[in-house]
């Protein structure tokens, strides 16, 4: 036995996304989060990214529960698929985030598998061989944790995602007079810190002065229907719109499944405050003027299937967009989705709607802590050793560097990435690299795994098509039956397309006639014959690369 602590991180150290890390001892592995990658245009196909999960099912007997530090899904969003595939854990966190939590496994039927342990604001809880004290933390969803988890090599603190807001909506402000005094006795031996906006001067806004300026809108707008879209879980954010729509007459209905079931939870736990009267069903928005509605809707970041994405391009089943709608998007594109974002922008526009985003007015702050922010935790902390955490990998660096200009040594402060491990022992931190691939678990359907392959071929067919050439051959005589055929598809179309899917059989039946006078042929050198002879001909008559499909049937 060893007294060794290792930190696996299994996502989240080089993309914003499917955050997850392994806290382990030689018997027990508590997860520190479990989210997905929303798959961008690069992944054509791809439904999510997961974490590299093989090396939790590699370890499935030693995992001892998974502590979900807040609700976005970039923490909890493969939570209900690596239980769908097997794995058996408590989760524990703060009321509203299990409820989202409870929301993706009940969708899933995995509810069977795990036992959701509510934990609350200065809580400590003991798993296994790790002592848990949960701290608050500021942040764009309610109900944040910060963990500060007792193992066998001392204190390390992760700090979630957080900011340093001196005027939360809901009066919940990052504990760090508590993370002071942990700093003080026992020691924070490693620290783990949100590097999102490492490289971003200054402190964010409060999350409260977003309400002046959406009022502000709303007042502008009178006489028109306001569609407000902001994420799903930002129940601050809706508390504010909320509050400006009624301000200004409004009734409120939400669009959407994950809005709804939302904002149900948070009423229910009193995170939100709007009276009951204020709302009305969505199916009932005929029976008000304009003047008289706000909607507030998923889809903010464009997402092909959201409310708002599908209203834009006129396929909505409950709004259809006219030039007597104000469109407020209140929230910042996600790295990644800026194209998406700004086509919805323009399919809202050209259907007549006035679209106000955090490009024109304030109405946008980032859940994210700036340089000041973290310089104050690092400070509070004076940690022994730093990692930083949840962040592209500029990010990660540009926090390496800040904690170092605080006087953090420089060989205190190491610099790992997905599938790297950092071991605690007596003789401090050290850092190995590649533990595990740390690849990005494509979900394709029911389908988990790495790419191997299938998403360049995608991008192929998707850009450029296929060329599919068949030939049938008589094995046994060696000599084929007929001619080949050739299907293709996104390639060419119209004359150009015949005259050379002609020459193509002209060619592939020549070369095939060829390699069948070589005593030494077989189906795949027939396969190589094929493709070649298909591929030079498109190559050089077409000047494009579609992905070509040679296919050999024996008769």
């Amino acid at each position: 036995m060893t007294n060794e602590v290792t930190i696996t991180f299994l996502g989240g150290l080089g993309d914003i996304g499917r955050n997850c890390a392994a806290i382990e001892t030689d018997d027990a592995l508590l997860l520190l989060d479990c989210g997905q990658l929303f798959a961008s245009e690069e992944e054509p196909g791809v439904d999510s990214i997961l974490p590299d999960v093989d090396y939790l099912f590699e370890r499935k007997d030693k995992i001892i529960g998974c502590l979900v530090t807040h609700g976005h899904e970039d923490h909890i969003g493969a939570i209900a698929q690596v239980l769908d595939r097997g794995l058996e854990f408590p989760i524990y966190g703060s009321a509203f985030t299990l409820g989202l939590v409870r929301y993706r496994c009940d969708e899933r039927n995995v509810m069977g598998r795990t036992k959701l342990i509510e934990v609350a604001d200065n809580e400590t809880v003991q798993i296994g061989p790790f002592s848990v004290e949960f701290l608050a933390v500021t942040h764009s969803v309610p109900g944040g944790l910060i963990s500060a988890i007792t193992t066998p090599q001392g204190l390390v603190l992760h700090s979630s995602d957080f900011k340093l807001d001196p005027h939360p909506i809901d009066g919940r402000r990052t504990n760090l007079p508590r993370i002071g005094a942990l700093a003080e006795d026992p020691g924070i031996r490693l620290l783990l810190a949100d590097s999102t906006n490492s490289d971003a001067p200054g402190s964010s806004a409060s999350e409260s002065s977003m309400g002046a300026p959406l009022a502000e809108v709303f007042r502008s707008n009178q006489g028109r229907r306001v569609i407000t879209a902001c994420f799903a879980s930002h129940m601050h954010r809706v508390q504010q719109i909320a509050d400006a729509a009624l301000e200004d007459g409004r009734k409120i209905a939400t669009l959407g499944l994950s809005m709804k079931k939302n904002v149900a939870l948070a009423r229910s736990l009193g995170l939100l405050k709007i009276p009951d009267a204020a709302f009305f069903d969505i199916e009932e928005i005929g029976d008000f003027e304009p003047g008289e509605l706000c909607i507030i809707s998923t889809g903010s970041q464009g997402e092909e299937r959201s409310s708002l994405a599908t209203a834009a391009k006129g396929g909505n089943r409950w709004i259809t967009i006219h030039d007597t709608d104000t469109v407020i998007l209140s929230s910042h594109p996600i790295p990644g989705n800026e194209a998406r974002v700004s086509n919805m922008m323009n399919d809202l526009i050209k259907r007549g709607a006035e679209v106000v985003h955090s490009g024109l007015v304030e109405i946008h702050t980032s859940g994210h802590g700036k340089r000041d922010e973290l310089t104050t935790l690092h400070t509070v902390a004076s940690p022994e050793w730093f990692v930083p955490v949840h962040g592209e990998y500029r990010h990660l660096v540009a926090h390496q560097l800040l904690s170092q200009s605080l006087g953090l040594a420089a060989d205190h402060t190491l610099l790992a990435e997905d599938g790297d491990q950092v071991v605690l022992a007596d003789d401090g931190l050290s850092l190995r690299h590649g533990v595990t691939p740390g690849a990005h678990q494509m979900l394709n359907g029911r389908f988990l795994g790495p790419d191997r392959g299938v998403i360049g071929q995608r991008k192929i067919i998707g850009q450029h098509g296929f060329v599919s050439v068949t030939a049938v051959v008589d094995f046994a005589q060696a000599k084929q039956v007929c001619d080949p055929w050739v299907e293709c598809r996104g390639w060419l179309d119209g004359e150009d397309g015949d005259e050379i899917e002609a020459e193509i059989v002209r060619l592939v039946g020549v070369a095939i006639d060829a390699e069948l006078e070589n005593k030494k042929w077989d189906r795949a050198s027939l396969m190589r014959k094929a493709r070649r002879a298909t591929g030079t001909c498109v190559n050089v008559r077409s000047q494009r690369r579609p992905m070509i499909i040679p296919v050999i049937i024996d008769i």
